[in-house]
Formats: structure tokens, C-alpha cells, sequence
């Protein structure tokens, strides 16, 4: 394999299970501090999640695009509109999994299988309904605007107007609510979310100090400098490609990287680092930490040659990435559907679990009564090697999903 393919799948790997390790817990309850989100305002380990994610997006373009442009405009739409509208797809497929629930019955106080309808009316009155957005939704939605200006602009026009776009996201944040203007409450996005999708379709389980609010941490507003992500992925993915991995192309990556976290930095002072958001300084940022990584990573592995054992368990994440990714939220959401025996209330109601809330509960929780984070973490470890498993022995019979 090409050696720059190489650092690239790595990165895009190590993104892969560090997902799995911040959203597959042993429980929600035990969890270290870096493998939470920031409440609101800050970043994190677990923060750098999806940016690296749409990062690896546009890397992979910068080696996907020279394809496109010898072919005919009707091509590029035909493999963007398809690609877009599947990811999209099974996004919301996803969400909706596995499409019946367990509910226990009012009266009878039995569960019951019962179907998830798309929009409904809970026992307080509240509409509910299945979300629309989310992570594959936000990739499917960058990765079409991302690829229509690559495809029709150049490099250069193409950072233009990625600048020009969080310049604009920056703009209509404030002055959308000048008063308060990057507060869950105060931010613009939300009210353009409820009016287009309305709030039975977003996400509900955003909580800040005991509170919950309705906000979708992908909603449509904040997309906008998430395309970014994807344009500078692909700008920097496109330097490699054209440069090789040599000392000089590792020398501009590591210090584009550590200029753009400063330029990030510096910004945040007037737009706060927000993850939830998708401020314009924490794409700036977390695009400097990914140019930084992948310049280390070609450092290591392409001029030093340190050995590649490391390299390679990543490397495996990163052939199969969006089959990983879906596998490890639709297996638990499945499984869910399995109730286990667990013990009763106080009002001497049968409760139950899951067969991966029962692994957990009888065998990882035990492991440390005096701190229940380090089961839930080790739980959280033996999932990424359990998805590793499969990731490997799929590149080893060179089975490759992809849409």
C-alpha cells in the first residue's frame, strides 16, 4: 500500500476507536473526565471525536477528486447525490433503530413490544418523535457541500471560502442574539432547527447543570462550519498527495498544525470553543491538533520507520470505518431488545437488562467497588477490541463496505 494511504487510514482509525471508547461505556454514570464531552463551552478528548472524523473526510477526497475530474460533471453528481443520500439514509435508519421498543404497560405493568412511530404524543403530552439529524446525517450533508465546492473551485478558492464560511457562521451566530449569543439558550440554531424540523425530530437529551434542553448538536446552522472541517481535511490531504511524505511536507504539517491551534486559541476569545455549536475557533483548532497528528504519524512511520504494530491496529479501523462505526451503534440498540432478569424495585417490580448491561453489570463493575469508573472503562476497552476483531478479520478476507 501507498505510504501516505497508510498514516491516513491510521488517523482515520484512531478516530474510529476512540469512538468506540467514549460511546460505549460500561455505564453513563462512571466515566473519566477526558472521556466526556465538554458541558458546553471547552474541548476534550472525547471532543475531538467527529472533527477528526469529517477531518479523514476530506483527506480521503484529496485522493478521490483526480477520479472526478477526468470524468464528466454528470459522473461527480451521480457518485455524490448516491453517496450522500445513503449515508444520510442509514443515519436515520439508525436513529430509528431497532424500530420496536420495549414499554410496560400502565395497567398491567408488563412490557410490551411496541412499534417506534415516526412522530407520537407521549403520556405528559409532549409530541416526540424519531431524530432526523445526526453524526452519519452531519458527515452526508458536509461531505455534499464539501465536494461541490472542491470539485467546482480550486484549492485556494476552495480555503476562501471555507475562511469566508466561518467568518459568516461567526456573524449570524452573533448577530442572530448580540445579547447572548453562544449560550444553549441564546444561540440562533436552535430556533431554525425548530421552525425547518421541528422539535418532535431533535435531539432532546442535551443536559447542562441538571437541565435538559431540546438542542441537536447537529443541527442544520452549525453544519456550516463543519463543512470547513471536510474542506481543510481535504487541502491538507491534497498537500501530502502532492508532495509526498518527506521531511519538508512533515516540517509545513507540523507547523500549519501548531499555527492554526494557536489561530483557534486566539479566536475562542471572542467565539468560545464549543463542540455543541461547532464554533468556527474549534474547527480552526481541531483541524491544527489532526494536521499535527498526521504529520507525526508520517514522521513516525514513513521517515523514522518506527515499527508498525501500533500502527497497524489502527490501520485495521481504518479500511472499514463507516461499517465499524454503524456495526457499534446498531449492535447495542439490538441487543436491547433482550431482557435479562435483574432484580426488582423497591415497589417489588421486575426489572431487566441487557445482555451487554449484564456482562457489564456481573463481571466489569466488580472490578473496582472503590472506583466504578475503571470497570466501565475497561468495558469500554475490551468493546474496541471486540469491534477490532471484526475489523481485522474483514481486511484479512479483504472485505471492504462502502458506499
Amino acid at each position: 500500500m501507498n505510504q501516505r494511504y497508510y498514516s491516513l487510514d491510521v488517523f482515520r482509525g484512531m478516530t474510529v476507536a476512540l469512538m468506540i471508547l467514549v460511546n460505549t461505556p460500561g455505564s453513563w454514570s462512571y466515566i473519566y473526565p477526558p472521556l466526556k464531552h465538554a458541558e458546553w463551552h471547552g474541548l476534550t478528548a472525547t471532543d475531538l471525536v467527529f472533527p477528526f472524523f469529517l477531518f479523514a473526510v476530506g483527506n480521503a477526497m484529496a485522493f478521490v477528486m483526480p477520479k472526478f475530474y477526468a470524468s464528466a460533471d454528470s459522473f461527480f453528481w451521480k457518485k455524490v447525490i448516491k453517496r450522500t443520500i445513503l449515508i444520510f439514509l442509514i443515519g436515520l435508519v439508525l436513529n430509528w433503530l431497532p424500530f420496536i421498543k420495549w414499554q410496560v404497560d400502565d395497567v398491567t405493568k408488563i412490557n410490551n413490544l411496541v412499534w417506534k412511530p415516526w412522530e407520537y404524543v407521549d403520556a405528559k403530552n409532549n409530541v416526540q418523535g424519531i431524530r432526523l439529524l445526526g453524526v452519519l446525517q452531519r458527515i452526508a450533508l458536509c461531505y455534499f457541500f464539501a465536494s461541490v465546492i472542491i470539485y467546482y473551485c480550486k484549492r485556494n478558492i476552495a480555503i476562501i471560502i471555507g475562511i469566508t464560511l466561518l467568518l459568516l457562521y461567526w456573524a449570524i451566530c452573533y448577530f442572530g442574539n448580540p445579547t447572548d449569543p453562544y449560550s444553549i439558550t441564546g444561540w440562533v440554531g436552535t430556533s431554525i432547527d425548530k421552525y425547518v424540523i421541528g422539535s418532535p425530530h431533535l435531539y432532546k437529551g442535551e443536559e447542562i447543570k441538571g437541565i435538559k434542553y431540546v438542542f441537536d448538536p447537529e443541527g442544520l446552522l452549525s453544519t456550516i462550519a463543519a463543512i470547513v472541517q471536510v474542506i481543510f481535511g481535504y487541502v491538507i490531504g491534497k498537500y501530502i498527495k502532492d508532495n509526498g511524505s518527506g521531511r519538508h511536507t512533515i516540517e509545513k504539517l507540523l507547523i500549519a498544525g501548531i499555527a492554526l491551534t494557536i489561530i483557534g486559541v486566539l479566536w475562542s476569545t471572542l467565539f468560545p470553543i464549543n463542540k455543541k455549536i461547532w464554533t468556527s475557533s474549534y474547527t480552526v483548532v481541531t483541524t491544527g491538533m489532526g494536521t499535527f497528528i498526521i504529520g507525526t504519524f508520517i514522521y513516525l512511520f514513513e521517515l523514522v520507520k518506527v515499527p508498525k504494530l501500533f500502527g497497524k491496529f489502527f490501520d485495521a479501523f481504518g479500511k472499514n470505518p463507516l461499517f465499524i462505526f454503524v456495526l457499534s451503534g446498531a449492535l447495542p440498540r439490538v441487543l436491547n431488545l433482550i431482557l435479562i432478569p435483574n432484580g426488582f424495585t423497591k415497589d417489588a417490580v421486575q426489572k431487566f437488562t441487557s445482555p451487554l448491561g449484564w456482562i457489564y453489570e456481573n463481571v466489569f463493575k466488580n472490578i473496582s467497588t472503590s472506583d466504578l469508573r475503571l470497570g466501565s472503562f475497561l468495558y469500554a476497552i475490551t468493546m474496541i477490541l471486540f469491534y477490532w476483531l471484526i475489523a481485522y478479520l474483514m481486511d484479512k478476507k479483504k472485505i471492504y463496505v462502502k458506499v
